[in-house]
Formats: structure tokens, sequence, C-alpha cells
């Protein structure tokens, strides 16, 4: 092999090879506490997605995890399935520690375990940043048996000993890759190194680059590695199209045309910059269209405002960057629009499986210059799927 040909494999992305093949397609043959399985049951899950069912028994065994698969295929609920079977609820103290990359993800990330949770009184708390720091201590000492949050603030409040660390045995860490990738990883370690040591670490990432196999090896005691390929991920149920603009400056008249389809449902538009979202925002609002906007320039309470707005459908389309492609879960979200192509292929999974997350149905519209043309056939190749010119009765698809 060639030097050429070591540096390029050394750039392509990993992967790890399963080791476990224990696969259990019920919830309920994995036995799981009654008030457990009621809760799964009640947020509407019927049956285990590919990771759910092969991921869940390892780690309520015991074992140290690692998880390979992307946004949308039923990450979060495999963690908090199994971080609730194994808490005692009799001990009011924080038995599990869940990392993430974003603050949104985190409080997506508090929802799912306090809604699978619904009937066991669990009580789960977002240690997040942006938020007032001697509210957040009160809430710690108050007492949670699940603490979710970002590293920096979790750090902070394991020092500031609000965050007591005796009873962790669970240390969760939720894109994995992305959350190195931000540059959180001297607080990683920083935060490993005050669990106990008998504590039990399940990771998971949509990408396995050097710096999260690093992890591993450091922290994590023979893993069961459990890989669900990108073929069997979730682009099935999501109908993808594009729409061929001659240039960047007829993008906006595009999808002003398609505003009303768009409204029928609701939308997520993506740009790839916070200047062109807030540019997008202030031309269609010109023009008298309502759309809320995010990115990662606004304060933690404006984007509060702004999702539960959208979440409650009183908004009806958003405007947002990359930031908020992984961990946003609106139900009801069943249109996806690129307004730009993402400059990097993972990014669309994360963006377009928002329209359709785990088993629902959606629609994806890309926005194609002639300069995005090489783009959006690498995105086809990448994820072995097809997206055709969109039809004129797309209003009937959504």
């Amino acid at each position: 092999m060639s030097k050429e040909d070591t540096e390029f494999n050394d750039i392509a992305e990993s992967e790890i090879e399963s080791n476990w093949e224990e696969i259990v397609d019920n919830f309920d043959n994995m036995s799981l506490k009654s008030e457990l399985l009621r809760g799964i049951y009640a947020y509407g899950f019927e049956k285990p997605s590919a990771i759910q069912q092969r991921a869940i028994l390892p780690v309520i065994k015991g074992h140290d995890v690692i998880a390979q698969a992307q946004s949308g295929t039923g990450k979060t609920a495999t963690f908090s399935i199994s971080i609730l079977q194994k808490l005692d609820m009799s001990i009011n103290q924080c038995q599990a520690l869940v990392l993430a990359p974003t603050r949104e993800l985190a409080q997506q990330i508090q929802k799912v375990v306090i809604a699978l949770g619904d009937f066991m009184n669990v009580e789960c708390n977002a240690s997040i940043g942006g938020t007032n720091v001697r509210e957040g201590i009160k809430k710690l000492e108050a007492g949670a048996h699940v603490v979710v949050g970002t590293p920096g603030r979790v750090f902070d409040m394991i020092n500031r000993r609000a965050l007591k660390t005796d009873h962790i045995k669970m240390f969760v860490l939720d894109e994995a890759d992305e959350m190195l990738s931000r540059g959180f990883k001297e607080q990683i370690y920083d935060v490993f190194q005050l669990l106990p040591p008998s504590t039990q670490v399940v990771l998971l990432s949509a990408t396995m680059p050097s710096d999260v196999l690093e992890v591993t090896t450091k922290f994590m005691r023979e893993p069961v590695r459990i890989l669900v390929k990108r073929d069997e991920l979730t682009l099935e149920g999501i109908k993808q199209f594009y729409i061929a603009v001659e240039k960047e400056d007829w993008k906006l008249d595009t999808l002003c045309d398609l505003y009303e389809t768009v409204t029928i449902t609701q939308a997520v538009i993506f740009c790839n910059t916070r200047r062109k979202v807030d540019w997008l925002t202030d031309k269609l609002h010109a023009r008298e269209f309502t759309v809320s906007a995010m990115h990662g320039d606004m304060d933690q309470a404006q984007r509060d405002v702004i999702m539960k707005e959208f979440r409650s459908g009183s908004s009806r389309v958003l405007i947002t960057t990359d930031l908020l492609a992984r961990g946003i879960d609106v139900q009801q979200v069943s249109l996806v629009i690129n307004y730009d192509l993402p400059t990097n292929r993972e990014n669309y999974i994360h963006r377009i499986g928002r329209g359709g997350r785990f088993g629902r149905k959606g629609v994806a519209i890309n926005f194609v210059t002639s300069d995005d043309v090489r783009m959006l056939r690498d995105i086809e190749q990448f994820y072995n799927t097809q997206i055709d010119e969109m039809p004129m009765n797309v209003a009937d698809l959504i």
C-alpha cells in the first residue's frame, strides 16, 4: 500500500466491528420493570429499533458499550431505557450521568428520560450552560436520579460539590464524535476522573474518528461493540427530492412559491451559516411570511422560547443551522428543506432525519444550484439512495 493510500485510510472514517450478536426484537422480552414498560408503550414505541434490539440488553447487563449509529435511529431511548431499568428508586441520588454536545440535545434527552420514566416518578435534571448557576445548584441539591448536561457545566457542578458522584453507576457519552470535535475532550476526561472507578461507561457516536477510539481504549473495559450500519439507517420512509435552481439568487422565490405547501405541516429549513439564517428570515418577514429562526448566536432564553413555540405548533416554519440538526425531535415535522446543501455529507442524515425520526414518514427537498450537483451525487452515493426531481404534486406527499 502506498503512503498516499495509508494517509487516505487514516482520514476515512473507521467503523467499529460488532462483537455482540444477541437481538431482542420485542420490549416485552427484555425483562424490564413493569412501570418502565408502561412508559415505553405510553410514549408510543411499539417495537424496538435496530439499535434498541441490540444495545439495551448488554447495557442492562452491566457491560461497557460502544454503539455506532446515526441520529434518528433511537439512540436516546436506548440508553434512557437502560438507565431507567438500572435505577434504584429508593435512593434519591444521581445514579446516571449523561453528557451531550449541545444544550438542546441535553434538554431533549431529559424530556425522553422523564417521559419514559413517567410511571416511575423519576427525577431527571438538565445541567447546561447558559442557565443560572445558583438555581442549577439548588436543583441538584434537591436530588435527581439522572443528570443530563453539557460537559463544562457538569464538570463545574461536580467541582462545586453540588453534583455528588458517589452513587453514579453509569456514565453515558452521547454523540461522542460531536462532543470531541467541539473541543470538550479535556472536560470529559476531567469528569471521568471524578467518577467511582466501577462506573459503567456507554458511548454513542455516529462516526468513529481516532479521538473517540482513544476515549474507548482509555476509559472502557472490554466494551461490547455494536454497529448499526449506514444502509440500515433512517432514510427509508423519507421521500427525497431536489429542485434545480439556476442560481443562488433564485432560491428565495422558489421557497416563496413553495410556502403554501410548506405550511400544511411543520417544516424546518436548513441554511449553512448563521448570517444566512438571519438574512432569509428577514427576507421572508419582509414578504409577510411567518417564520421563526434559531442559531447559536442567540442566548439560551431566546432559543428556549423559539423551540417552545415550534414544538407547540404556534410557529410552523423554523429556519436554522446545523447546530440543531442533531437532537431536535419535533413529532410533527414532516418536511425538511435544505435551502443550502450541507457542507459535509454526514449532516445530511442528521438534517433530514428530523423529518422521519425512527419509523415516521417525511419529505426532504433540496435546493440545488449547478455548483451543488456534485455534492448531491456524493450524498446519493454515500447513503446509497436516490434523490429525484420534485414532482408537481408534492403537497399530496406531505
